[in-house]
């Protein structure tokens, strides 16, 4: 038996007991913080003249703009939002020596236009904002992705996607409209119809294009409640099957959500839901609350039963199933998390501001997490489902694995696709610590980007990437970008894309 070195010592006792450090205060400033967003978030909505104080805001934003333009033109921008604050994994290391734009105030949402089925919003709104707002007006919008705090920018930016996307594609797709700050100061819209060029190039451009403030998103009318319909697939052979299955499921109406759990390559889910204002009594289960099991855990229990199970929960609870345990992400930090008696007495605290978990992160924790933690989302043609999850497999050995289905419309801009046609594709969701002693961070994640690329898919901007210039050119299509960086002249106030994501740009 091999005795683990002092410093080996130290990293087991670091992963395995960080929950110590975690419940007993990162837990208690989460709830405070978590209160003091909600009460700020409440009043924002019934803030009078809204469009005003917006309208203000801007303009002092320009404002910072046009001094960075007359004091150092030659330094580059950036927003001065903290990296920590983000949904990313790691920090931009960029922000230490960029110009910094405070937009941290662009919070709200300042118009609901039910007339034109539009939602106006600042650029920092929540997806737990939106649900919080919309839900009693019986409205949503197309794609809610699921996390509380995931970001209307964020989500634009390094491409959102949810159980949705197999009817309207990516986040972006369901945005109309956005208001943007170019390099010199000058505010513009751009639309399919007004500044298309612009419109189509800002998804993906990672803020360095302009300064997003304002985006108006489409509005469709809400239901209830969503019934849920959980289909079991227990052996590797059904593995072309459920690519088939989801491949017909998502192309035949009457689904509202489609997603998946693979719990391993012989057990997995496929989860489909329809909105309705009817529920059966008897098949109620507000998954949302607190005492709840985590709603991975609570698909795997219908997986060991290897029966086909239909349900009822409520639209809200649905929008936010995976908030709570962050996924799976949770088990990892606090292993007993989903025990009922954590979940009755303690369950109420959660989910943990994925924010500070990351504020409260030392070199060491980091430097852990690059050694043995994935978090990868990766889109393919759904075509390659089955190649793609035995590769992961064989990579990572990681589970569960999410998958959801979406349909890619063939438009302009970073993710142009090279068929021209519209086209259905897979998230594949990779969360977690690696199970195969073969894992390497820079080898591994270089191997799986490579497997993407040869099949056409693309990688999620907000996970690490360990691609050259080149291996990033060919992944996304720049022909439209580098002609609005061009239009704007961009190049001196902003860096590239590819300088803000890759891997040597994060800490």
């Amino acid at each position: 038996m091999k005795i683990p070195t002092v410093s080996e010592l130290f990293e087991i006792i670091l992963i395995k007991y960080r929950w110590v450090f975690v419940v007993l205060f990162l837990l208690p400033i989460s709830i405070l913080y978590t209160l003091y967003e909600a009460i700020s978030q409440r009043l924002s909505l019934h803030i009078k003249g809204s469009q005003k104080i917006h309208d203000s805001l801007v303009k002092d934003i320009q404002a910072q703009i046009h001094l960075r333009n007359k004091t150092e033109p030659q330094r580059k921008m950036c927003t001065g939002r903290p990296g920590w604050k983000a949904m990313s994994f790691r920090a931009g290391k960029y922000k230490e020596t960029f110009w910094k734009i405070d937009l941290g105030k662009l919070v709200n949402i300042f118009a609901i236009d039910t007339d034109k089925n539009l939602i106006w919003v600042e650029p920092l709104v929540t997806m737990k904002q939106l649900t919080t707002a919309l839900n009693p007006l019986h409205l949503t919008i197309p794609i809610v992705p699921e996390l509380d705090d995931l970001t209307v920018s964020g989500l634009i930016m390094g491409m959102g996607v949810e159980t949705q996307s197999h009817c309207y594609g990516l986040f972006q797709h369901c945005c109309v409209a956005y208001d943007v700050l170019l390099p010199t100061g000058e505010l513009v819209r751009c639309s399919a119809n007004e500044n298309p060029d612009l419109y189509y190039a800002i998804p993906g451009s990672y803020g360095t294009l302009g300064f997003v403030v304002a985006v108006a998103i489409r509005l469709i009318p809400a239901k209830k409640y969503v019934k849920l319909r959980y289909i079991p697939f227990k052996q590797i052979s059904n593995l072309d099957r459920l690519g088939n299955e989801m491949l017909k499921l998502a192309t035949e109406s009457g689904h509202d959500f489609i997603e998946a759990i693979v719990y391993s390559l012989d057990n997995v889910v496929l989860i489909t839901g329809t909105m309705t204002d009817e529920y059966v009594l008897e098949k109620m289960n507000s998954i949302g609350y607190f005492w709840k099991p985590w709603f991975y855990k609570h698909v795997e229990e219908i997986l060991q039963s290897n029966e086909i199970k239909e349900e009822y929960i409520p639209l809200q609870h649905y929008y936010h199933r995976h908030s709570r345990s962050i996924f799976w992400e949770l088990s990892e930090i606090v292993p007993f998390g989903n025990h009922p008696l954590f979940r009755y007495f303690f369950g109420w605290t959660l989910p943990i501001k994925i924010s500070l978990l990351k504020r409260t992160q030392g070199k060491t924790i980091k430097k852990l997490y690059e050694k043995h933690h994935v978090l990868q989302d990766m889109i393919v043609p759904l075509s390659a489902l089955k190649d793609s999850l035995v590769f992961f497999d064989a990579k990572t050995g990681i589970y569960p694995i999410w998958l959801c289905p979406i349909r890619l419309p063939s438009l302009p801009g970073m993710l142009r696709l090279q068929s021209g046609k519209e086209e259905m594709y897979v998230d594949i969701g990779v969360y977690g610590n690696v199970r195969v002693t073969s894992y390497q961070a820079k080898k591994t994640t270089r191997e799986l980007e490579c497997f993407v690329r040869e099949h056409h898919g693309f990688q999620m901007l907000y996970a690490d990437c360990y691609m050259t210039r080149e291996e990033f050119g060919k992944m996304f299509d720049h022909e439209l970008y580098e002609k609005m960086r061009r239009r704007y002249t961009c190049e001196e106030a902003f860096p590239e894309v590819y300088e803000k994501i890759n891997i040597c740009a994060r800490t």
